[in-house]
């Protein structure tokens, strides 16, 4: 017998590319959908959707305005996430978690690249795998390595020379620690997957970035990823400044570098691309890899605008990511692909990206780069039971035209408010506004209690920061990130 029953006067199964279905049952059996039924119209103005995937993320408990980050480039805002003390690890992920699910986020990626630090990095991760099996999303989580550049892309003690003297002492005293080896960061990453990877949690390689990662760090990644079939999720080219600093670091392309080196492939995800170049995305197309755009996160943080339709035009897997930066700090996966497909579509008569392809970023290839499950992001017989169900009847309240396609509502104005249920293989995460595993109220109370009693008045760390920000303006705009200057 099948072990749950989902009634809808509308079923959307592919988004974008065919008509809807006026009234339907699906039965799901042991995460899987058991059948799709069409039947006549129950009058509950339910609306059945493949489910959402955030394929970038790095799940922040706190949004980053709130710590004075806000309409910061990447190259300064970083530095703003660590201005406040490590808290418990499971309440910071079990409330970010759920704050992707409660707005429509079934599968997320999570690249674990800010620790809380309160507990060896096994014990951590294993909080984190408790909290999203609490949560009920399913997640991957990447092990975030790197070993160089730790405040900007180049040499660490030129680029201290070059900061005011009045910080230079505190910055280098704050973020100038001596990395792990490669071979003790790869081995750290085996054991967090050793003890928390399984059903509903992918345990991943998660480099920063190649202008992060020596190519000691990255060969070995590459070399290790080949031999036990480990995925891997890593930036690339987010902005103009790595860009600059690519094309100096190397010059025949790095893109190609990953490529030789053994990196490029199935088992890559790329967050970001914003600066590929078309030689590049047909390599990264002809690879296999994915692509995780991240629309809202690019723009906050001044980084540029993905070329979306040029990846599509080339063949590369594209995927949506929020980022922990969605463009209203709420974690919006509807907004998000709203403003993805506003963004790239074309202008005009001419299309550039269509409304299925927007939906299929949002949906399909996201599943294999956070849980490694390949399918065609739809709802049909034998497939996977991740739904996404609104509310119709909130949604199209003042519905004219029964001829008027029901996803035009959904791409036109759905958002959160939308959402009645968010299921995830086959299990019901959110029901009517409400986690069905936590108490997300009350746990984001504790956690801001915890944080505001754990914050130390005298700590200067904050204005430190402040003053680095002000002093790596110049530094970028003058090209010191070369290395040359």
């Amino acid at each position: 017998m099948p072990s749950k029953s989902i009634q809808v006067d509308w079923l959307l199964a592919h988004p974008g590319k065919q008509t809807e279905q006026r009234g339907a049952e699906i039965l799901v059996d042991s995460g899987s959908i058991a059948s799709v039924i069409a039947l006549r119209p129950v009058g509950n103005g339910l609306i059945a959707l493949p489910g959402l995937t955030n394929a970038h993320d790095h799940a922040r408990a706190f949004r980053t305005s709130a710590l004075g980050a806000f309409d910061k480039p990447l190259e300064s805002w970083l530095f703003y996430l660590g201005i406040i003390p490590g808290v418990d690890a499971y309440r910071a992920a079990a409330t970010s978690l759920g704050r992707s699910a409660l707005h429509g986020v079934g599968r997320i990626m999570m690249h674990y690249t800010r620790p809380q630090g309160l507990t060896d990095p096994v014990s951590e991760a294993r909080a984190v795998a408790r909290a999203a099996r609490d949560v009920g999303v399913h997640a991957g989580f990447a092990v975030a390595m790197r070993d160089r550049h730790s405040v900007t892309y180049a040499d660490t003690a030129s680029t201290l020379n070059q900061l005011p003297v009045e910080i230079r002492a505190a910055v280098k005293s704050r973020l100038d620690a001596s990395p792990l080896p490669p071979h003790e960061q790869l081995a750290l990453a085996d054991e967090i997957a050793q003890a928390c990877h399984g059903p509903g949690f992918n345990v991943q390689y998660g480099p920063t970035g190649v202008q992060w990662c020596s190519p000691e760090l990255l060969s070995l990644i590459a070399e290790t990823s080949a031999r036990n079939g480990r995925q891997i999720h890593m930036h690339l080219l987010e902005t103009r400044y790595q860009r600059e600093w690519a094309d100096r670091a190397f010059p025949d392309g790095i893109v190609a570098y990953l490529r030789d080196i053994g990196l490029l492939g199935p088992r890559l995800t790329l967050a970001h691309c914003t600066y590929c170049r078309p030689e590049e995305l047909e390599l990264i197309a002809a690879s296999g890899a994915t692509i995780v755009v991240n629309t809202s996160s690019n723009l906050g943080l001044r980084s540029g605008i993905a070329p979306v339709a040029t990846m599509l035009e080339h063949g590369c897997k594209v995927a949506m990511g929020l980022d922990g930066l969605a463009l209203d700090e709420d974690d919006d996966a509807l907004r998000e692909l709203r403003l993805l497909y506003h963004l790239h579509k074309g202008w005009g008569y001419e299309t550039t990206v269509s409304a299925a392809h927007a939906w299929q970023i949002a949906c399909r290839h996201g599943r294999y780069a956070v849980s490694g499950i390949t399918d065609n992001g739809g709802i049909a017989t034998g497939g996977l039971a991740d739904l996404l169900i609104l509310d119709g009847h909130a949604l199209m309240d003042d519905r004219i035209f029964d001829d008027v396609e029901v996803f035009d509502f959904v791409l036109a104005r759905a958002s959160a408010q939308h959402i009645s249920k968010v299921i995830v293989a086959g299990n019901t995460i959110v029901d009517n506004g409400r986690l069905t595993g936590i108490d997300y109220p009350s746990m984001m109370n504790e956690l801001l209690a915890e944080l505001r009693a754990n914050i130390d008045p005298h700590d200067t760390w904050r204005r430190t920061v402040q003053e680095l920000d002000l002093a790596l303006k110049p530094f970028y705009l003058r090209g010191h990130h070369l290395g040359c200057c």
